[in-house]
């Protein structure tokens, strides 16, 4: 069985990946990644929360978010605690538009800590580039 990083090197190396930013655990709990952990846990501990079947938790940030009128990038982890240790189960990553419409999706399963993409490799996953339209008539000059 392998040895899984605490909490505080499990959130060094999210950060060091690029995901720094502010973070929600199960929905409920948010604030930056060390933050948001540590107030699931002490619910977690007081009997308040409780991970699913499988040991798993939710946490969600936004890796692209320009206002509500702009496409965002929502990544989910599944992260499993197992004693004092956190490893990644799952991580999807997708891409919507402003209303909300789904644009990409990119699910990556079987992870671990150290194999997760860094933060522009999980944008460039789910980014959407606009096809040019090129012109069926030819534009010159004419007499």
């Amino acid at each position: 069985m392998k040895q899984l990083p605490n909490l505080d090197a499990f959130v060094k190396n999210l950060i060091d990946k690029g995901f720094n930013g502010y973070f929600q655990t199960e929905v409920a709990y948010s604030g930056k990644l060390k933050e948001s952990i540590t107030e699931y846990m002490k619910a977690s501990n007081n009997g308040k929360e409780r991970a699913d079947r499988n040991g798993n938790f939710l946490l969600s940030t936004y890796l692209q978010w320009s206002g509500d009128d702009n496409p965002s990038i929502v990544c989910d982890f599944w992260v499993r605690q197992e004693n004092d240790g956190f490893d990644i189960q799952k991580m999807e990553i997708t891409n919507k538009d402003r209303y909300g419409k789904l644009l990409k999706k990119s699910e990556l399963k079987n992870l671990s800590i150290n194999s997760i993409p860094t933060l522009k490799e999980a944008i460039a996953q789910v980014s959407v580039f606009p096809q040019q339209k090129i012109s069926s008539r030819k534009r010159g000059f004419r007499l």
